[in-house]
Formats: structure tokens, C-alpha cells, sequence
């Protein structure tokens, strides 16, 4: 019997920290090659990243921008979720984010770590 394992990556760094921002997306990307369901939650400043037009503003070094980064996550089949408290927090709209992501509730929060093999925090 063949088990499905799961990684939530909780982001809670936001544009101030472009060095942090890379690390889920490309955690996730991996773990999704490697058939691990892999989701990115966006949380407190974190959720700054995902803010529309953000990430193609961060580029480090060679690498890609963070929105080419991004959508290669997305592109593997990692989900992403947004802390819509958090946006109420920062006085951000719902709408204000990347087409991919998803707008929830602290609930689901609590409900991915639970059901998580493992969670790493950014």
C-alpha cells in the first residue's frame, strides 16, 4: 500500500525578506517531483509574496523572478493558500493575489497541520 505523504510550508516572511520568499516555492516544486502533496501557506507578512505584481518585482542573483519561481510551483500541483485574517490584517483585498492562490480561514490552517507529514515554517 503506497502512502501519500504531505509538506506544508507556512510563509510567514514578506517582501522585506526576499532571501526567505525563494525557499517554499522551491521546496514545494521538489517535493511535488517527488510525489509529495505539497501546499504553501501564506501567513501575517508572508502573504506580501503573493500580492499581485509583487513577485515579479523580486529577482536575487541569477535566479528566476520570484513569480517565474512561483509559477513553476504552481505548475507542479502545489497548492497555495492565503490567511484571509492576515490580509485583514495588512489592509489587503482578496482579490489583491495571484490568480492560483486561495483565499481561507485560519481553520484551514489548523486542519493542513494536522493532516501534514511534515511542516517547515519560513
Amino acid at each position: 500500500m503506497v502512502v501519500n505523504k504531505k509538506i506544508l510550508y507556512v510563509q510567514t516572511s514578506g517582501i522585506d525578506r526576499p532571501e526567505r520568499l525563494y525557499a517554499p516555492f522551491i521546496l514545494a516544486t521538489t517535493a511535488a517531483a517527488m510525489d509529495i502533496e505539497a501546499t504553501i501557506y501564506f501567513l501575517i507578512k508572508g502573504v506580501e509574496g503573493v500580492k499581485r505584481g509583487e513577485a515579479d518585482r523580486i529577482k536575487i542573483g541569477d535566479f528566476p523572478t520570484l513569480k517565474e519561481v512561483m509559477d513553476q510551483a504552481h505548475k507542479s500541483g502545489v497548492k497555495m493558500f492565503v490567511c484571509d485574517q492576515s490580509t485583514q490584517l495588512l489592509g489587503l483585498s482578496r482579490g489583491d493575489f495571484v490568480e492560483y492562490t486561495k483565499v481561507v480561514g485560519a481553520a484551514t490552517l489548523n486542519d493542513l497541520l494536522l493532516e501534514a507529514d511534515a511542516v517547515i515554517t519560513f
